[in-house]
């Protein structure tokens, strides 16, 4: 039989029709989406055309993609891309992963003018979402000013913040908060913003909760806060285009000798200074170390990483810090501000900070809005957790010559255990040892085991002598009483001393008593007020490697025990004054901000007072010991070996003559 041509022609065509109902188009990550379709339009945006990422917006386009993220949050500088990276995160959802999108707003007349500058501009110049809305500049009901309904049947929903009635019977996969920390901290008393939203997605397969903002006051702003939540903090690493050391970009400031620097008080000069060896790093060279194969999203808490530039693996492929492949996290928090935008400039930068640097709230917005931080308004008494940093030193083992005794404060959470491990010598000089911070359910059994086991574990003097934990204090407040004091009987009644606060004036700093509780443990008042003034008066003292000093605090060069956050901790609270009776009294309070770190290292505080009033460890005996003897034992052994060498400070130090004239005057 002959077939024609157009016989096989025609036969092809009806395949192909047959066949049409069965294609899907390839799976796009959400940067990949964004640069194959997304369209800024003239009515929201600077510059009119199509969009394409910059490095630094793929990673975070994936993140609000990636459906194995089910909470992303977002702090931020403005004029980063923002709300485009959510107009185009809206059209991938809605046109490609066919999911219905819900964003707030803070107030109803911002949902209003979103909805019309933003969305509706997005969809008219999306082709391939315009295709779903034949009912585009018509009235229609799928087409109104809350609502807008596409023939796949998704949904894309905007709603004003302030009403407690605009969180009720809506279902959606996807519920975005835009600029969170303008939302009230209570909705109508009936909670905060994000969990009476986010149960408007509870019952989605792919359940996403997107939180993004430029941040507001420390203390009581929402986006830090949930930022803080997140047990995965991931920063901006990039490469120096001169010696290639990964370093986040940072501010800096007049005492620092890195961040963004300027000569003689001229900011179109203004370079940056490579916080590793002092290398001048023009502007121009920003865009290449974005795009450079060993640029970094690391996590701050894990050492996690994922690439940075790479759209088909930026937030979808991570790595531990052994560089071996890891589950994708459910909660991840990040933080970007203007310094890594190559359409802005440092000299900008600099320039914008000097029309602000001498009036308190224009300086207030430039820290919100070009640095993508909260703004510190406390004027009490406090501690700068920068100076902190700057004292950090390397410990040539696990803990430093000179500690003779250890002692742990174990903090209980409702989502987790963090704990610290202190180490002390003569004088009551300290080291910050190790951390852990262990999420889970803090009843449960197999949590419990993993603190036990980091309570349990053992580490390593400069001269080889193994040291375990000699005494633990436990935080027994909160909902968990129980569970610490079967913890205390399980591991050692006079070995794990579960705790209560006693924040009193007055209070001694462990109450030690001379009986066991109905609980049959040795539950122990702790006079957290006076503990806190001794460790802050302990602060104030220069630390040195190589003259022992009573009372001073040593902080180790290591991110995974002490990095940013940690400092911070130990620095948040103030004491600040307060009315009593008529009189005024100075008392320390964290004003909402996480102490987790301080309050360990309160308890660790007290666990060595009980030691040394209870179970008598004199730390000026145990020195006299040194280097070799087994000093957890009561009775030390003599050894008259010599003391090993001190460990010695490390500190950055530039290594260009051109930073002697540089200037960054003016900051906090």
């Amino acid at each position: 039989m002959n077939i024609s041509p157009a016989q096989i022609s025609n036969l092809k065509a009806a395949i192909q029709a047959g066949l049409r109902g069965f294609y899907r188009p390839p799976v796009l990550t959400c940067a990949e989406y964004a640069d194959s379709h997304f369209y800024m339009s003239s009515e929201s945006s600077y510059s009119e055309g199509r969009w394409e990422s910059l490095f630094f917006q793929v990673g975070i386009l994936n993140a609000m993609g990636n459906d194995q993220i089910r909470i992303f949050n977002c702090k931020k500088s403005a004029r980063v891309g923002y709300t485009k990276m959510l107009m185009a995160n809206g059209g991938y959802k809605v046109e490609h992963k066919k999911r219905n999108v819900l964003i707030y707003q803070p107030k109803d007349g911002a949902a209003k003018s979103f909805m019309k500058k933003h969305v509706e501009t997005a969809i008219r110049d999306m082709p391939i979402w315009r295709k779903l809305a034949p009912w585009m500049g018509k009235k229609h009901k799928d087409n109104t000013l809350e609502d807008k309904v596409f023939t796949n049947g998704k949904t894309l929903m905007v709603r004003g913040g302030t009403a407690a009635a605009n969180y009720r019977e809506i279902s959606t996969d996807d519920v975005i908060y835009d600029e969170l920390a303008a939302f009230d901290e209570s909705i109508e008393r009936e909670g905060n913003a994000t969990s009476l939203g986010d149960t408007r997605i509870e019952l989605s397969v792919f359940p996403k909760s997107i939180r993004g903002s430029t941040p507001k006051n420390l203390g009581s702003c929402q986006i830090e806060k949930a930022c803080n939540d997140s047990s995965h903090y991931f920063e901006l690493h990039l490469p120096c285009p001169h010696c290639g050391e990964l370093q986040t970009l940072k501010w800096g400031g007049k005492d620092e000798p890195f961040g963004i620097k300027w000569i003689n008080n001229d900011p179109k000069t203004a370079e940056y200074a490579c916080e590793h060896n002092g290398c001048l790093i023009q502007n121009n060279e920003l865009d290449d170390m974005g795009w450079h194969p060993d640029a970094k999203w690391i996590c701050a808490h894990t050492g996690m990483y994922t690439s940075v530039g790479d759209k088909k693996t930026s937030f979808i492929e991570f790595f531990d810090k052994d560089g071996q492949p890891c589950p994708t996290p459910e909660s991840v928090s990040i933080h970007i501000w203007s310094g890594y935008n190559p359409l802005n400039s440092w000299h900008k930068l600099a320039g914008e900070f000097y029309k602000a640097k001498d009036d308190r709230e224009k300086l207030q917005t430039f820290v919100n809005t070009k640095l993508g931080q909260p703004w510190d308004d406390d004027t009490g008494e406090k501690l700068d957790w920068e100076e902190l940093g700057r004292r950090k030193e390397m410990y040539q083992a696990d803990i430093p010559e000179w500690v003779v005794y250890l002692t742990a404060g174990v903090d209980t959470q409702d989502d987790r255990y963090e704990g610290r491990i202190w180490g002390w010598g003569a004088g009551k000089e300290c080291a910050l040892i190790d951390r852990f911070i262990l999420n889970g359910d803090p009843a449960n059994e197999i949590l419990l085991s993993k603190v036990a086991e980091r309570l349990s574990k053992s580490y390593t003097r400069v001269d080889g002598i193994i040291m375990n934990v000699g005494l633990t204090c436990w935080d027994s407040g909160g909902h968990y009483t129980d569970t610490v004091y079967s913890m205390s009987r399980k591991l050692g009644v006079m070995k794990v001393i579960p705790i209560r606060g006693a924040p009193v004036y007055g209070k001694p700093i462990a109450n030690f008593p001379k009986k066991k509780n109905r609980a049959r443990v040795y539950l122990t008042e702790v006079g957290t007020d006076n503990a806190k003034e001794l460790i802050m008066s302990m602060f104030r003292i220069e630390p040195d490697v190589n003259v022992r000093k009573s009372g001073a605090v040593h902080l180790p060069l290591n991110s995974d025990i002490c990095d940013d956050e940690e400092l911070q901790q130990l620095t948040s609270e103030r004491k600040i004054p307060v009315t009593r009776n008529g009189r005024t009294v100075y008392r320390w309070d964290n004003q909402k901000r996480r102490n987790e770190a301080l309050d360990c290292f309160v308890y660790a505080v007290a666990a060595l007072h009980i030691a040394q009033q209870r179970f008598g460890v004199d730390l000026e005996q145990l020195t006299k010991q040194l280097p070799t003897t087994q000093l957890q034992v009561s009775e030390p052994e003599n050894n008259n070996e010599p003391t090993p060498k001190q460990a010695q400070t490390v500190q950055p130090k530039p290594s260009n003559q051109w930073l002697n004239n540089v200037s960054n005057e003016g900051w906090l």
